[in-house]
């Protein structure tokens, strides 16, 4: 059982909690050792809150899972976790996070508190409500950036930052109703009923509208925020970003891929270039240049 267990908690999705380090990164503190120790102290403790946050779902989601080509297999669904055993783990470590949240920082306590709230709202009412469901998703990433935010001092952290989190976390969002709903089919409906809110047609038109977006306010970020440096060399990442970009919508459109984002960025590997030389290009503008 303790396989099934560690499978229930989605280390691959623990990459999510790395927007904890956006604050540190965006805001030239990287190399602070009391900065970072705190900022990995979060991240490690949002690790356990959002597994937590996984458990409980699967919980909730367990007989629509049962119908799912791939959900199935997963231990709640298919029974090799009791449900009564996957709750009390989702409240030990919901637990646990909270208590260690609360000895770090307030701000940082009250904020895990926020997010664990929204995710069960999400598990039990929001995620079956057409647009609501991804913007729900969204305010997770924007939490975490926030999370981020209140364990250190910031100093040249920008608001753009938040902007750009919002638009980009849609998206993916967006990507993965897609690809779940070409993989689902016709029989869509019978697994999720937000799924009789969409439509191929509709998520094409949110992805563009959002991926349009989400460039061109990077871009503004990149020579607008007052925090970046004055010789704009900022702009030289926006290829790296548009790139990542280009290349999701075209593994979610043309290769039918893209449910878990999580797995496209741990096995892609154009994406992961992008990703790799846009941290690279980051980290030269703000503390080698």
């Amino acid at each position: 059982m303790l396989t099934d267990i560690i499978k229930t908690f989605r280390i691959k999705q623990w990459i999510k909690n790395v927007f904890l380090f956006a604050a540190l990164v965006f805001d030239g503190q990287l190399f602070d050792i009391d900065a970072f120790s705190h900022t990995l102290a979060g991240f490690l403790i949002f690790c356990l809150l959002s597994s937590s946050v996984y458990t409980l779902n699967d919980v909730f989601d367990k007989e629509a899972d049962k119908q799912h080509p791939v959900k199935s297999k997963r231990p709640i669904a298919s029974g090799k976790i009791p449900l009564r055993t996957a709750v009390f783990i989702a409240l030990l470590m919901s637990s646990l996070a909270i208590i260690a949240a609360y000895f770090l920082s307030l701000s940082f306590f009250i904020l895990c508190g926020v997010y664990l709230l929204i995710n069960i709202l999400y598990s039990k009412w929001l995620k079956h409500i057409p647009i609501l469901d991804v913007m729900t998703i969204a305010t997770g990433f924007v939490l975490r950036v926030a999370a981020g935010v209140s364990l250190i001092k910031v100093v040249r952290f920008s608001p753009w930052l938040y902007v750009v989190t919002t638009l980009l976390s849609l998206f993916i969002g967006f990507g993965k109703r897609r690809a779940e709903l070409v993989l689902l089919s016709k029989n869509a409906n019978q697994h999720r009923t937000v799924f009789e809110g969409y439509s191929v047609q509709f998520l094409d038109q949110l992805i563009t509208i959002v991926s349009s977006t989400t460039v061109v306010s990077y871009s503004l970020y990149t020579f607008s925020a007052p925090n970046l440096p004055e010789n704009h060399s900022m702009m030289l990442t926006i290829p790296f970003v548009l790139y990542g970009i280009l290349r999701y919508l075209y593994l979610i459109q043309i290769e039918q891929s893209g449910g878990a984002p999580e797995e496209l960025v741990l096995k892609d590997k154009p994406l992961q270039l992008s990703v790799f030389f846009y941290g690279i290009s980051v980290l030269m503008i703000f503390y080698f240049i």
